[in-house]
């Protein structure tokens, strides 16, 4: 079959991909296998040879980073039941004051808590958010909706182990431990120069109070729940969420119902019932040791000073684990067997649709080198004048503006781009992170999380437009910047 057959039809099937996601509404996983056997089809590989390509792409990305996946979505359930989060944002608002916690909340969301899904994570720290921003003066609002905007979608797609970073990393077969590292050298400068530019255009005129926050908050009137205590019911439409402010005994509880993203599941941060409370350092300390030993992994590596207990210990899938077993005996310990289990469980659940969708991104993968696409776009990548990694960012870009998710565009065109990577002769970690950045660029009306940040921190569809879209389009430019500034040296 000729080139231009091969990229006509395969050009096809991707833009059918979107329209069965976009359009159609099936789900972003079938459609990819989907798409995938079609190509295998079409491009005239044959049944029994295209259904076992299929078979075979989703088996091997499974290998790599299933395991990853689940550890890293448990670790963040635990933690969501130990009301973590909660903490953590009163201890930085207090440590770094109201001029620096736009900055620290952002880069803690972005680096540390990369183990809770986007959508969970943005749940419990919305109205943490939006309690600090009147602290903040009068673009307090606009300041945090930047912050957490920035920061949520930077850290699926740049950073161990959010599960787009992990996907991303196993498509393109990077070391996680160079992920994790190279991610953080992208990820931290790119927080910080993107909520600085923005907060430098809230201050001059592109933020209006009055048209950009919503004047006034709706709630139903109060209920009494059969102990007695006071419960505030607010409704979003957009968001598709229902928020419960439970107040009684001095205490107030949190509790959301949402369908948000890829992922449907409840989410709630926890009340007084744990027996004893857990310290901030307790909480979130075995975190770090995973990721510190994966990290040492990769420098042991470098420097040629491996052996067979540090290999193993930093080994991704074991480093995750012992976090895992880590946060799990902290929380028996403080909020009771029962819960963990509970948390457990529900992570499970969590952690279905995201494996699938990822096995189904190898699956694609696998077909376009089979199909023999990957060599000639290769081949015209490498003759083009075009720098690569900008190619790569504008394929992620445009995936994202038609399909209106982070994770499936940085997976998807993981999956492109994947056979590709041995004839541009660069870092596989380049194309990860150009692939990330790019899917970042125009987070707009399409995506679950843009509605989430509209209706939890109190603005309205315009401002939303400023403080989403706009911040987090200038984030997947500047982590571009910082990528091809990081080509140089690697």
């Amino acid at each position: 079959m000729e080139d231009w057959q091969i990229l006509s039809i395969t050009g096809a099937v991707i833009i059918g991909i979107v329209v069965m996601i976009l359009r159609l509404r099936i789900n972003p996983a079938l459609s990819l296998v989907i798409g995938a056997t079609a190509l295998g089809l079409l491009t005239g590989l044959g049944a029994a040879e295209t259904t076992k390509t299929v078979m075979t792409g989703f088996g091997d990305i499974m290998t790599k980073v299933g395991l990853l996946i689940a550890w890293g979505v448990l670790m963040g359930a635990i933690l969501n039941e130990m009301g973590a989060i909660s903490k953590l944002v009163d201890k930085l608002l207090h440590v770094f004051g109201p001029k620096g916690v736009p900055y620290a909340l952002g880069l803690t969301i972005g680096t540390l808590l990369q183990s809770i899904f986007l959508d969970v994570l943005l749940v419990m720290s919305a109205p943490l958010a939006r309690r600090i921003a009147p602290k903040l003066g009068k673009f307090g609002t606009a300041k945090m909706a930047t912050a957490m905007a920035i920061s949520l979608e930077c850290g699926i797609v740049l950073m161990v182990p959010g599960v787009a970073t992990v996907a991303l990393a196993g498509l393109l077969q990077v070391p996680l431990g160079e992920m994790l590292i190279f991610g953080l050298l992208v990820i931290i400068p790119t927080i910080l120069v993107s909520i600085f530019l923005m907060n430098f255009f809230i201050q001059r005129g592109l933020w209006n109070t009055e048209t950009d926050e919503e004047q006034a908050v709706a709630e139903s009137p109060e209920l009494e729940d059969a102990d007695g205590m006071v419960v505030h019911t607010v409704s979003h439409v957009h968001g598709h969420s229902e928020h419960a402010v439970v107040q009684g005994g001095g205490t107030e509880r949190t509790t959301t119902s949402s369908r948000v993203g890829l992922l449907p599941h409840d989410v709630r941060e926890p009340g007084t019932s744990a027996s004893r409370e857990p310290g901030l350092l307790l909480m979130f300390g075995p975190m770090p040791v995973s990721l510190v030993l994966i990290a040492s992994g990769a420098f042991l590596k470098m420097a040629g000073l491996t052996s067979e207990i540090t290999v193993f210990l930093s080994t991704p899938v074991v480093a995750l684990l012992i976090g895992l077993l880590g946060t799990s005996l902290v929380a028996r310990m403080t909020i009771g067997t029962k819960r963990v289990e509970a948390a457990v469980a529900n992570g499970f659940k969590e952690s279905g649709q995201i494996l699938i969708l990822t096995g189904a991104g190898g699956s694609l993968a696998a077909m376009v080198a089979t199909s023999g696409m990957g060599e000639i776009m290769g081949k015209y990548f490498s003759a083009s004048s075009v720098a690569p990694l900008l190619v790569v960012w504008g394929i992620a870009a445009v995936l994202h503006i038609a399909v209106g998710s982070v994770s499936i565009s940085a997976i998807t065109a993981a999956g492109l781009l994947a056979p590709i990577a041995p004839a541009l002769g660069i870092n596989p970690v380049l194309l990860a992170l150009a692939a990330g950045a790019g899917s970042l660029f125009v987070v707009h009306v399409t995506s679950n999380t843009f509605w989430l940040l509209q209706s939890m921190l109190g603005q309205t569809t315009r401002g939303t437009l400023k403080s989403c879209t706009l911040g987090v389009s200038l984030a997947s430019v500047v982590a571009l910047g910082f990528t091809l500034v990081l080509s140089i040296f690697i």
